[in-house]
């Protein structure tokens, strides 16, 4: 039974209403499921109607997603402002969750990325937390670079100084900062008080052979020498008596833990930095202190009183406490956090460095995850801060989609950007009956009511290729502020293809009763010419765009949109002007 006008009306009005508003959540693209329930709850007379309703709430969305997300901004800002107003349920409320163990004043807390590569998101969430707990209870986090790998993680000599970097621009502070490397004879004299008290040893058995051991849960031949004769293979370890492999370190542990790696984990080991220089202190040292035993002890020395760590260290946890019992000291709490993955980019070390390898910037390609590429590509620390505190501290794993990293971006940087006309692909336009010179007021920021005044000396401008389309389908055609116009012909003259449209009126009023569409347009004696970057999975693809003039003003690093295009962020140099793109 079709829908009696004045519900089918209400029905439009309200399935309207809802669809712009979840387009402009979703990145300019509303969702059919979310705005039929939000239809129902509001009209809940439909449900008797409902397969008849349907039909309707979908051909609304449809029209509410050929608009550009611009559009349904502007829409919504002047139509239902109060909807821009409203925040979902308990988003004033998040919070971190107390700190378990933890005294005001008193907590100590520790970043400690390996700096064989920058950070990127995933590694973010680590520091962001530190961070933040240490400053909820008026303690320190310490920035402490784990780098007791000079070949397998053989550190970036520049990214000690990338990390830090990238740590000030997410707005984190730390108290104390530490390189292991230039601390190894602490960790010796630890090693050498470990096998004093019984819970160290130097094994001789080849890699091979102590698995054997290891996995039948029985000693090596090595585990109950002497405390003397372990000292003094020790010693002949840090004289170069021995080559890599040929001798390790071990912590005493439980043969018979259901984790075999866990079992008489290796402390220390010999690593030939002849052949591989360390960045820091070059070949000064052959004995290297393993992750497990540099991270534990910094962790006790350094008096930190909360680790936060992937939920993959989970058997690492297991392993350090061994060391700690041996030495008789008590283990930090530790929060046990999921995997953060954000879907779209690269986030792996090797990837990444084999990217590099075949030509990709080395730390902030925008095709990577890091904080640094993100940062080139207009993300800003506010939206990091939003996605970080949403998964908190949570150990199951979070995989975050690029789309939902820009609708959170897009909101934070929407009443900043400036927008600009930029085109694709350029085809003149000749516009007859236009009298000249016009002035055109073309809204910089329409939240703002920022204009800024054009003044068109010629009746022609440039339009992008893609939009000649429009002018075929669509008896009327609105320029932006600067008219409405409608087809004549078109043509090919001797610079290129060209449009001739005779211009019809000013007034917006006009082209919105004829559904007409808007398109952005740039005058050809005031424009620009642009690249504009944008990563197309592991393609980085560059658009040409000429631009409105006025774009050179913008400093370096601007956040910018282009109607219709997206927003951007830009990078000014002699050489021109290159625009990151960021999404729409």
């Amino acid at each position: 039974m079709p829908l009696e006008k004045s519900l089918l009306e209400k029905l439009r009005e309200t399935a309207y209403r809802h669809a712009l508003l979840n387009a402009v959540k979703h990145g300019g693209k509303a969702q059919l499921k979310p705005v039929v329930a939000k239809v129902i709850a509001e009209i809940p007379e439909i449900r008797s109607s409902i397969r008849e309703a349907i039909p309707v709430i979908r051909e609304v969305v449809e029209e509410v997603n050929r608009l550009s997300y611009e559009e349904q901004v502007s829409i919504l800002k002047k139509e239902y402002p109060e909807l821009l107003e409203e925040r979902p349920r308990g988003e004033e409320e998040k919070k971190l969750p107390p700190l378990p163990g933890a005294e005001k004043g008193r907590v100590k807390t520790r970043f400690a990325p390996n700096p064989d590569y920058t950070i990127h998101l995933g590694n973010a969430r680590a520091a962001m937390l530190s961070y933040w707990y240490a400053e909820m209870y008026s303690g320190t986090m310490v920035l402490r670079f784990e780098d007791t790998d000079p070949r397998t993680k053989a550190p970036f000599p520049e990214a000690y100084e990338k990390i830090k970097e990238d740590l000030r621009w997410l707005g984190a502070r730390w108290g104390e900062e530490y390189i292991q490397s230039l601390r190894m004879p602490i960790f010796y004299n630890v090693i050498r008080e470990l096998i004093e008290r019984g819970g160290a040893y130097v094994d001789h058995c080849p890699a091979n052979v102590f698995r054997e051991y290891r996995d039948r849960g029985k000693p090596c031949p090595h585990r109950e020498r002497a405390v003397e004769d372990n000292l003094e293979d020790f010693d002949k370890m840090l004289e170069g008596a021995y080559g890599e492999g040929e001798v390790v370190v071990r912590v005493k542990t439980d043969l018979s833990h259901p984790d075999p790696s866990v079992r008489d984990w290796v402390a220390a080991r010999i690593i030939d930095t002849g052949k591989t220089p360390h960045p820091v202190v070059g070949d000064k040292y052959v004995v290297w202190p393993t992750y497990n035993l540099a991270a534990a002890v910094d962790d006790h020395l350094m008096g930190i009183t909360h680790i936060f760590r992937g939920k993959e260290h989970m058997s690492n946890t297991v392993k350090q406490k061994y060391l700690y019992d041996h030495m008789g000291w008590v283990y930090p709490e530790t929060i046990h956090i999921g995997r953060l993955s954000l879907e779209g980019v690269m986030l792996s070390k090797s990837l990444m460095r084999k990217k590099i390898r075949e030509g990709y910037r080395v730390y902030d390609d925008p095709r990577f995850g890091t904080l640094a590429a993100l940062r080139r590509r207009g993300i800003v620390p506010e939206t990091i801060h939003t996605i970080l505190m949403d998964v908190g501290t949570k150990g199951v794993d979070a995989y975050i989609s690029y789309a939902n990293l820009a609708a959170v971006n897009r909101k934070i940087i929407d009443p900043r950007a400036r927008r600009y006309m930029a085109v694709e692909n350029p085809v003149t336009v000749v516009i007859e009956g236009l009298e000249t010179p016009v002035s055109v007021k073309i809204p910089r920021h329409p939240g703002r009511k920022e204009y800024i005044e054009h003044v068109l000396e010629k009746p022609r401008v440039l339009v992008s290729g893609s939009d000649v389309s429009l002018f075929l389908e669509n008896k009327l055609v609105r320029l932006m502020e600067l008219g409405n116009v409608e087809l004549r012909d078109t043509g090919l003259g001797t610079q290129g293809p060209y449009i001739r449209v005779v211009y019809r009126s000013r007034g917006l009023e006009e082209a919105k009763k004829a559904g007409a569409p808007i398109i952005q347009w740039v005058d050809p004696e005031n424009m620009v010419s642009i690249v504009l970057v944008e990563p197309v999975g592991e393609t980085l693809v560059a658009r040409h765009l000429v631009a409105e003039q006025y774009l050179e003003e913008e400093p370096d690093g601007a956040l910018v949109q282009f109607y219709r295009i997206g927003f951007a962020r830009l990078e000014k140099k002699d050489t021109g002007i290159t625009a990151v793109y960021a999404h729409q």
